[in-house]
């Protein structure tokens, strides 16, 4: 049988209409780049929705992968795994917590952390203690429990009914926290840089609140930074610019260097709520994606990525700036390291249509923001070509305006 060529088309009749995929057929990418079938390369200011940091083409990351790969791909957690301990200690060496379960996905890194919180909570005989809330305008996934956290009408018309004992704070405030959390609440989710929502952060008010209010429930807190972990935003985890101090940990996209890889990381309160059966995973912590993800964790710290992502982020944030006071299109600039949301003046969709057509690879979200997730290796040089971009194209729509 002859394959079907890689096209629009071809897409449409092989997969469920789930992906709104750009017409590209991309055959590889060297660094901060992407290259085309037909040879173009386009500056990848997306990173794969922040899981591409090293960028592509990373020696030390495909030597890691071969190397696993030529001795063990898979052999199923019912074995010890060398790669998948040296992960484990690793991870509990830069959190200070105490226990990690591995998993393939952020989602289900959520999905297995709202099981670990229910079954904690069911220690202390009140049978109520069930509630496991969120903050309005997150994402935690797509799967039921994370999408009954996720709660947006985009993601979740026609899937109801949600999961019970679901519910929403709004984002950053203070009272609304105060009224909805109380004895029977488990756990509080939270992104301390919401990305998909916008690239939001969370306020020391609301997490120093959120962690007296801990006390007095006696809850969990758990930090998604599937997103914004991993050195994005100039520290390893984002929640340790806050001081957030949570029970559990959800990390993924970028921890297994572009294989499949999630963790949950959890600290002595939760070391223990797990026992034999309660949970579990084919492929979670397969070796050759921990060996990859060591290889990543490595290379961030010998090449100084974090502090890239605060030095060419700064810059970034700088020249918005610029642009922001020279067109009006540019509303606000939110920047935590290479996290980057720029709210504009209509659907963000034109803008990243207009970047696309002069090779220049950007996202839209959360209706009218520009979200900029570069890998964490990305230059000065290559962060200006994309600020250029932007100000062509935002130049180029105000003249259209004016004639």
């Amino acid at each position: 049988m002859t394959p079907l060529p890689v096209t629009m088309e071809s897409e449409q009749q092989l997969f469920f209409h789930n992906y709104a995929r750009l017409p590209l057929a991309i055959t590889h990418g060297e660094g901060v780049w992407l290259v085309s079938d037909d040879g173009t390369r386009y500056l990848d200011m997306i990173a794969g929705i922040g899981v591409n940091a090293l960028g592509y083409g990373d020696k030390r990351l495909v030597d890691a992968i071969s190397a696993q790969a030529t001795k063990l791909i898979h052999a199923s957690n019912l074995f010890m795994m060398q790669p998948q301990f040296e992960l484990a200690e690793k991870l509990l060496e830069l959190s200070g917590l105490s226990k990690v379960f591995f998993a393939n996905s952020g989602t289900e890194a959520i999905e297995a952390a709202i099981k670990m919180a229910r079954k904690w909570a069911a220690q202390f005989g009140n049978p109520d203690k069930k509630e496991v809330v969120s903050l309005s305008n997150c994402f935690h996934g797509r799967t039921y429990g994370a999408m009954s956290l996720t709660a947006k009408p985009q993601y979740v018309n026609g899937f109801e009914p949600l999961l019970a004992g679901t519910g929403m704070i709004n984002f950053n405030d203070i009272n609304d926290l105060e009224e909805k959390v109380s004895n029977n609440t488990a756990a509080v989710f939270i992104e301390v840089v919401q990305g998909e929502g916008g690239i939001h952060r969370i306020s020391q008010p609301f997490i120093d609140r959120l962690k007296e209010l801990r006390e007095q429930y006696n809850f969990l807190i758990v930090a998604d930074d599937i997103q914004a972990g991993c050195g994005r935003t100039g520290t390893f985890f984002s929640y340790s610019q806050v001081n957030a101090d949570p029970d559990l940990v959800c990390l993924a996209k970028p921890l297994g260097g572009g294989l499949p890889l999630s963790a949950v990381i959890g600290s002595d309160k939760v070391a223990d709520v797990l026992s034999y059966g309660n949970h579990g995973t084919t492929f979670g912590g397969n070796p050759v994606a921990c060996a990859a993800g060591l290889a990543m964790i490595d290379a961030i710290h010998k090449d100084n990525l974090m502090e890239n992502a605060e030095t060419v982020g700064n810059y970034i944030n700088d020249e918005m700036q610029k642009l922001a006071a020279k067109h009006p299109q540019i509303i606000d600039i939110r920047q935590y390291g290479l996290m980057i949301g720029i709210t504009v003046n209509k659907e963000a969709k034109y803008y990243a249509g207009k970047a696309l057509q002069r090779h220049v690879l950007i996202n839209a979200t959360s209706i009218n923001v520009i979200r900029l997730l570069p890998p964490l290796t990305i230059s000065r040089e290559e962060a200006q070509h994309c600020i250029t971009t932007l100000d062509e194209i935002l130049t180029e729509e105000t003249a259209e305006k004016n004639c």
